[in-house]
């Protein structure tokens, strides 16, 4: 890498589990960005607080289903820094009350293969790309997904998960998936919980890991990556048992 940072890019990133990890990142000789949807004010927070870890920082919006959008990121990565070292593709969604039909698929699978296209065009060999997804998406198929009006989004992720393996198995970069459980205080189970809260108990009852604990299987994931293709698991009694 020469004298340039190690350039890490975590997508979702301005708040919950995306925003934990760049805080779990963020150390000298690093440089993060961090891509947000929307919430403009909290990626700039989030970018301070690296900051003041010593990390660089910057923050870019972009909707990974926004084409123009993630080619102009790109872009701005190759302009600034030459290369991509790390990609962490932390945003998902599916239950968003403006989610149509398809929308689950087309961010959860389509978007996450083409930004990871565009992240390995600016990678060198060593590069590593960092997939997140839970429990219910990438045991789908073989444990019943276990809160009602989940699927969608669980055989989304799971179709992005299995596209990603696809697509990287010889590009020269390094796929590790981390998978979680349900993760206590976190959106996902606030939303789901308006759905199916017997199905949230259940899960509950079991012990589901912190939005930190998950997020620091992926810093871990970065920091000493594991071989290509291996899938951490954090969290998720009675799955794949």
């Amino acid at each position: 890498m020469g004298d340039r940072p190690q350039v890490v890019l975590i997508t979702g990133a301005s708040r919950g589990v995306g925003a934990e990890v760049a805080r779990g990142l963020a150390r000298p000789g690093r440089h993060i960005v961090v891509n947000y949807r929307e919430k403009e004010r909290r990626a700039a927070e989030v970018v301070d607080g690296l900051r003041a870890a010593g990390a660089g920082a910057s923050a870019t919006r972009a909707d990974l289903c926004d084409e123009a959008a993630v080619a102009a990121m790109f872009d701005d990565i190759d302009r600034r820094f030459g290369a991509l070292d790390v990609l962490v593709l932390n945003a998902s969604g599916g239950l968003e009350r403006h989610a149509g039909p398809g929308y689950a698929m087309r961010l959860n699978r389509d978007a996450q293969v083409a930004v990871a296209r565009r992240a390995v065009a600016l990678m060198n060999d060593g590069g590593l790309v960092v997939f997140v997804t839970s429990h219910p998406a990438h045991f789908f198929g073989r444990v019943p997904v276990p809160i009602a009006g989940y699927e969608p989004v669980a055989e989304s992720k799971h179709a992005g998960e299995q596209a990603l393996r696809a697509e990287l198995h010889a590009e020269g970069v390094r796929l590790v998936v981390v998978s979680g459980d349900l993760l206590e205080g976190s959106v996902m189970v606030r939303l789901l919980e308006r759905a199916d809260r017997d199905g949230v108990a259940a899960r509950r009852a079991a012990g589901l890991p912190s939005v930190a604990e998950f997020a620091s299987a992926i810093v871990a994931a970065v920091d000493a990556p594991p071989p290509h293709g291996t899938t951490v698991c954090v969290g998720g009694a009675g799955y794949g048992d």
